[in-house]
């Protein structure tokens, strides 16, 4: 939703639901562990009350223990934290779920998967950024593609279920390589309200996806 217009955020809630999108993303920024600012819980609850679409809400911010809360009570369904702003995330995680909402971890483009192997099991989603977070509209960073492929061994290795999940850059010409890395869940923003037709931007690359070798 960073990508949107937020001069009619409920509009644009709708319209891209009518077009065909599963979730919504919400890029929640601090100005502080990014160098941008962004929504607050109060945003949260407004997109809420416009739609019944799953709320993802991708924490960029310093201190997720102390607002994770208020998002859930916004009605958040998941909830990002980042390992960079939270090392010790266990408790965090735990009261994420505890509270009604479903955890999940991010790691920047300079994480390696393996330094939040430890915590895989604990999570929902594992969210691997194929940009640096704080600004929508940046390129695809193509060494994502091989953190996905580790991120689903690790899985099948651990015998864990969490979504693995893909921000950054995403567009029709490289959807499919994204989701034939790994990707289960996948967040476009100005592939999609950059678009004249936004049902058309989801289906070609629902299209593209669909067609990829092994689907």
């Amino acid at each position: 939703m960073l990508s949107a217009d937020f001069g009619r955020l409920a509009e644009e809630v709708q319209a891209v639901a009518a077009a065909g999108a599963d979730w919504l993303h919400l890029d929640v920024m601090d100005g502080h562990f990014v160098p941008n600012l962004t929504i607050g819980p109060n945003t949260v609850a407004a997109i809420r009350k416009a739609t019944t679409l799953p709320l993802d809400v991708h924490l960029m911010i310093t201190d997720p223990a102390r607002y994770a809360p208020r998002f859930i009570d916004a009605g958040a369904d998941w909830v990002s934290i980042h390992h960079e702003a939270c090392p010790e995330p266990h408790g965090v995680l735990a009261d994420i779920r505890s509270r009604g909402a479903r955890p999940a971890m991010a790691i920047n483009p300079e994480t390696p998967v393996a330094e939040v192997a430890t915590v895989l099991p604990a999570l929902e989603m594992l969210l691997v950024m194929s940009v640096h977070p704080g600004f929508g509209g940046q390129h695809f960073i193509a060494d994502a593609l091989a953190k996905l492929e580790e991120a689903r061994r690790l899985r099948d290795r651990l015998g864990a279920t969490f979504l693995i999940e893909v921000d950054g850059g995403i567009t029709v010409e490289n959807v499919g390589r994204v989701a034939r890395a790994g990707a289960d869940v996948i967040v476009a923003g100005t592939a999609v309200f950059g678009a004249p037709d936004y049902a058309a931007a989801i289906h070609a690359m629902r299209h593209t996806i669909e067609d990829r070798p092994g689907s």
